[in-house]
């Protein structure tokens, strides 16, 4: 085992009526804003450590371990509920730590998380900053729109998982085995090429992950729909099914927040062609039996996100968009530097430099182009 927590991280537990949460905190005597992130799904906050290290003393960041993640207590997760398990813990870590509101920063399904937070305590979201993010309507099974596919979801869920990956998980697997953690990192967190000296941490981290019906992945139910199963009621993979989660709401938020939005083109999670979209895999032939495209299409979720942030800003938000190329799933690791200026600039801590007027000019293009 290594040693998880990098010099100038601390960690502390945080107990609320809900749960007790673990807690990464950079300190800063000199703090006066703080930005609370929260990490995506197979990972925790120990993804957070590098960024958290080179922002200002200014910043206060704080980093939140969710519940079946890090050293958070292993609590079931209700999908019933969509990710508000999640949501509802952060809030009363949030509540316990610091008064009045966070800047809050997402990560994959901890952008799904972030958005939720924003619609149930908007009072403690000073700006939304969404990193990969789920789409809005969720993870598989919908139309541009947000429309279902099929009723019950079908493919989306806890049994769209590789059964092999959650047994390589819970034994601790550290190998770089196909469909081991660390190949999944290697293919899938982060674009082909990328490099870098802490990936045993990230893979410390994946293998934090809580396993089990009640957890990741959690349970499936019989669906006569192909691929034959749709979400059950139990665990992660459930909390994102388009049958619970829509956070689509977020357009009618009042104040509206600033949002701004962090991508990678060659993103193999969450991309309009997600190699985890089951309907995306039966369209490359992987998964046999696939009804077609008039059935089945892959889940377009860069536009689904784009559309609904469009349909925000037109509501009287604001939104930015940064697309990097050569970047996968992990903005922040992959290119730390743009991540952190764009991050500083958004929550108004940025000092004024070269590079952060490039930044700035990049976004009005961007938000530009959007609007023509």
């Amino acid at each position: 085992m290594i040693d998880t927590i990098l010099p100038g991280i601390q960690t502390f537990q945080v107990k609320t009526q809900r749960l007790t949460a673990n807690v990464l905190e950079r300190p800063s005597d000199a703090a006066t804003t703080t930005v609370v992130f929260l990490h995506g799904n197979v990972s925790s906050s120990l993804f957070w450590q590098p960024l958290m290290l080179e922002l200002p003393s200014h910043v206060r960041p704080l980093a939140i371990d969710l519940r079946g993640f890090g050293d958070t207590d292993v609590l079931p997760v209700d999908a019933t509920r969509g990710v508000r398990d999640f949501s509802d813990d952060v809030a009363s870590v949030i509540d316990a730590l610091t008064p009045g509101a966070v800047h809050v920063v997402g990560w994959s399904m901890g952008g799904g998380v972030a958005m939720q937070l924003l619609l149930d305590r908007p009072e403690l979201v000073a700006s939304l900053t969404l990193v990969a993010t789920v789409s809005p309507y969720g993870f598989g099974g919908t139309a541009l729109d947000g429309t279902l596919l099929v009723p019950d979801a079908a493919g989306t869920g806890g049994g769209g998982v590789n059964p092999d990956f959650v047994t390589r998980l819970a034994a601790g697997d550290r190998s770089d085995e196909p469909g081991s953690p660390r190949a999944v990192f290697r293919s899938s967190y982060v674009a082909p090429g990328f490099v870098s000296d802490l990936e045993d941490l990230w893979v410390e981290s994946m293998l934090t992950t809580a396993t089990g019906l009640d957890n990741y992945p959690g349970d499936s139910t019989v669906s006569e729909h192909w691929p034959g199963f749709a979400p059950g009621g139990r665990g992660v993979l459930n909390t994102m099914a388009p049958t619970v989660f829509d956070a689509t709401g977020i357009v009618d938020v009042d104040p509206k927040p600033p949002v701004l939005w962090i991508h990678g083109v060659h993103d193999a999670i969450v991309g309009d062609a997600s190699f985890f979209d089951l309907n995306q895999l039966g369209t490359a032939g992987i998964i046999p039996g696939w009804p077609g495209d008039d059935v089945a299409p892959p889940q377009p979720m860069i536009a689904q996100t784009r559309a609904v942030l469009t349909r925000y800003r037109d509501a009287g938000g604001r939104f930015t968009e940064l697309e990097l190329e050569d970047c996968g799933h992990s903005p922040h690791l992959e290119h730390p530097d743009v991540f952190r200026h764009a991050l500083l600039a958004h929550v108004g801590t940025a000092e004024v430099g070269e590079f952060g007027r490039e930044t700035r000019a990049r976004k009005r293009t961007k938000d530009s182009d959007m609007k023509s």
